[in-house]
């Protein structure tokens, strides 16, 4: 009978000390959770425990964060910060995007037609895979399947993104880039050396735009001085080497790509100049949004008059596709 009455109370001394640990560790990742610094030294002391029962507390709570990671895609973790004075929830980062943004990032991708099929494919398997949320795949999948199914690749076929790489190296690094040419206009293979300053994506196609050095070469082209780039397609390249050499261009007159990109239309390259033409058709926003650079200067009956500054000729496709709704000042 007294053991039986001493092994009761052993029991009941045992739930009491669990529910008194779950609460403690409640207690503290509540306080973490709020950005409070937690002293173990004086929570060992609130609790009447050992600081390392405290630190085991801790531990467990780290542990917990560690296996919502892989679910949430969220980061938590509980640093020591002697200047603070205790324990900390570090920054939250997110890893993982929502099921919406990928599958916005997935349409995106196939509207581009940017790259090869198996190319594509491979692309979206990862973002899908490994960049949402598990309880968002499959909807994710069937949303994107019927347009993944009937995608449609280039007519160029060809795997230029380690190309693309390199060009980024020689671009970050400042060096020197040769390479052949195949020409839009003839298809003619033609030698480059050039400055590269930047990568860009436009209408299906990566872009490179560089400076040319050579100034018999500079002579054939729209552009006559160190102030505007050249365009060249980067799947068009088809031999190139990056050089040992490097070249400077001081921080003042660095290429502005964000810039440019306003001002650029179809990736056609040439001089700064500008525009001003009238239009009435239904969307001024569609304009707006097709010009970053265009200012609307008067609206009279439905009708606007608009200026923008624009690189190259590019502008001359897009005024012409606009048809009666344009018309040049």
């Amino acid at each position: 009978m007294q053991s039986y009455k001493r092994l009761k109370g052993e029991k009941l001394l045992m739930a009491n000390d669990y529910n008194d640990k779950v609460s403690r560790v409640l207690s503290l990742y509540q306080r973490l959770m709020e950005g409070k610094v937690v002293d173990k030294e004086a929570e060992a002391a609130r609790y009447g425990v050992s600081a390392r029962s405290i630190q085991r507390d801790i531990s467990a709570i780290n542990n917990f964060f560690e296996q919502e990671t892989e679910k949430s895609g969220v980061i938590n973790s509980i640093e020591y910060d002697k200047k603070r004075g205790g324990h900390y929830l570090s920054q939250i980062y997110r890893t993982r995007l929502t099921n919406s943004e990928i599958l916005a990032i997935c349409k995106i991708l196939l509207d581009s037609r940017a790259f090869t099929r198996e190319r594509m494919e491979h692309i979206l398997d990862i973002l899908v895979d490994r960049c949402t949320p598990a309880e968002g795949k499959a909807i994710v999948q069937d949303l994107i399947k019927n347009e993944e199914f009937h995608y449609i690749e280039l007519t160029h076929k060809s795997e230029f993104v380690d190309k693309m790489w390199d060009i980024g190296q020689a671009i970050h690094q400042n060096r020197y880039l040769e390479m052949d040419y195949k020409r839009t206009k003839d298809g003619a293979i033609v030698k480059r050396r050039v400055k590269p300053v930047a990568i860009m994506f436009s209408e299906y196609y990566f872009y490179l735009t560089a400076f040319i050095e050579d100034e018999d070469v500079k002579a054939d082209f729209d552009v006559i001085d160190d102030a505007f780039p050249t365009i060249y397609r980067i799947d068009r390249i088809a031999g190139y080497k990056v050089l040992d050499k490097q070249f400077k261009i001081p921080y003042g007159n660095r290429f502005k790509e964000g810039e440019f990109r306003k001002r650029i239309q179809f990736m056609y390259g040439g001089k700064l100049q500008k525009v001003k033409f009238r239009y009435k058709g239904s969307s001024v926003e569609a304009v707006l949004d097709r010009l970053p650079t265009a200012k609307i200067l008067e609206e009279k009956d439905g009708v606007y008059t608009i200026s923008a500054e624009v690189f190259g000729k590019g502008i001359d496709m897009w005024l012409r596709s606009q048809g009666d709704m344009v018309e040049v000042i």
